[in-house]
């Protein structure tokens, strides 16, 4: 096969700076869902919440999030990356500002439904943008570390929530959430002038603008030569939305939203209502429950490091194959003991959180690679929809379990949602190592046997 210049191009700056770029969102999107998890207690009493409410609050971003990535991932694939990567950011700025003069619990939900949307979007937009601009060497991997930076948002926002409630007398819920706008709009900024994917510009027929942006970040080394390849791999298909829902795209589509789903229903849920967890656990104290949920957060980040490892040596498939199945057995635990004392809780829950690496970080590596430029923003898109949806309807019945059923129960029912990912990935799971964008992405290349040549690597 002949030399591509995307994929086969050295790692450089350029790859490091949309890397952070994308990072943003993910970060963004864990802050945004933690911040309410730590402040929901707080705000519940200002506002005369009901459990019901307090379930809203937690699902309502979340809903949006299905709204945001459904609608927004095929609106990418059709208009392009560089538009919408930055504008969204703004809805979520303004949208922080206002939930800090909040004083009914139906205007938070909407205000969290509006900010779900735009990170909904973020998903769709970001992932496919930074995917299709990286080598093949590193994209696994760097894609991967993506989760990473979600894991840190949620860190942060377990830091500033406690902070502002060790500090703030009255009112530290109004200050946490309008928190957000902050690095909403450094991400603003920052993403001002960012560069058009070249594989969308060539799907599209626009040749010269993408010989334009690929002249800008490669200099010489996009030649005549190195364009004329890329339009081979791209060449449009005219495939559409329903494309995902067809052949092999559908079976790919349906793994990629069931693994998705399965795996975010309990994490989503334990990072919604973290403290609310551990309080039911026997951590009754405000404090001490946001410190364990701040632990566990820093534990989800650490426990992807091994998993980026593996992800080039052992591969995707036997990675989130096991990862499902050591899921399971922390949450079995604490489902048939929920009297345990505190130290069997948070090693139980910490040992969820480092097994979740694999498949966290095959959230944005699967959908990515198993679908073509064309619809790959819209893959995403119905990816993110499904998963979320799911998670939603997770979190809103999470408080309302824990009132009514009680905590080992509750557990139960994640440790099965958990088993049932692992029995969908032993079924379904595709292998992609080392393969191409346009190869993996092909429906020619949806067998399980990993292609182990080493990516070729251009150098200067």
């Amino acid at each position: 096969m002949s030399s591509s210049l995307i994929d086969d191009a050295r790692f450089r700056p350029f790859h490091r700076k949309m890397f952070a770029l994308t990072a943003g969102g993910q970060f963004l999107d864990g802050y945004l869902l933690s911040i309410v998890g730590v402040v929901v207690l707080g705000m519940s009493e200002d506002l005369g919440m009901s459990a019901g409410q307090e379930g809203l609050i937690g699902a309502s971003a979340l809903v949006g999030l299905f709204v945001g990535g459904l609608v927004f991932g095929r609106v990418t694939d059709r208009i392009g990356r560089q538009l919408l990567f930055t504008l969204h950011f703004v809805v979520i700025a303004a949208a922080s500002i206002v939930s800090m003069f909040v004083s009914d619990p139906t205007l938070m939900v909407v205000l969290r439904f509006v900010i779900g949307i735009a990170l909904g979007a973020d998903y769709a937009i970001g992932s496919a943008l930074l995917s299709e601009w990286l080598p093949t060497a590193q994209r696994g991997r760097v894609m991967g570390m993506l989760i990473m930076a979600w894991f840190v948002g949620a860190t942060a926002a377990y830091g500033v929530g406690y902070a502002l409630i060790s500090t703030v007398d009255s009112g530290a819920w109004r200050w946490a959430l309008g928190s957000a706008a902050i690095p909403a709009v450094v991400f603003i900024i920052a993403r001002i002038g960012t560069p058009e994917s070249p594989r969308w510009l060539v799907s599209r027929g626009r040749v010269a603008e993408a010989r334009a942006v690929l002249t800008r970040v490669y200099g010489e080394e996009a030649t005549v030569e190195a364009v004329e390849s890329l339009v081979d791999d791209e060449r449009a298909h005219g495939l559409g939305f329903t494309e995902v829902f067809r052949g092999e795209y559908l079976k790919r589509t349906a793994f990629v939203g069931l693994f998705w789903l399965l795996q975010i229903v309990p994490l989503f849920a334990i990072y919604t209502f973290g403290p609310t967890i551990l309080s039911a656990f026997g951590m009754s104290g405000s404090s001490d429950s946001i410190i364990g949920s701040a632990l566990i957060s820093m534990l989800f980040l650490i426990g992807c490091v091994p998993a980026l490892r593996l992800i080039d040596t052992l591969g995707r498939r036997p990675l989130i194959v096991w990862s499902f199945a050591l899921m399971v057995v922390p949450l079995a635990v604490l489902g048939l003991a929920p009297t345990a004392p505190v130290a069997v809780v948070l090693v139980c829950f910490c040992a969820y959180a480092l097994f979740s690496g694999g498949p966290s970080i095959l959230e944005f590596i699967y959908p990515t690679e198993l679908f073509p430029t064309e619809v790959r923003a819209t893959a995403v898109g119905v990816g993110t929809a499904v998963s979320r949806i799911g998670a939603a309807i997770g979190t809103y019945l999470l408080p309302v379990g824990l009132d009514r059923i009680g905590v080992g129960p509750t557990m139960l029912i994640m440790a099965g949602v958990t088993l049932l990912g692992f029995v969908v990935c032993v079924t379904m799971a595709p292998e992609t190592r080392g393969r191409r964008l346009a190869e993996a992405s092909s429906v020619s290349a949806a067998g399980p046997t990993p292609v182990d040549r080493p990516a070729r690597v251009i150098s200067r």
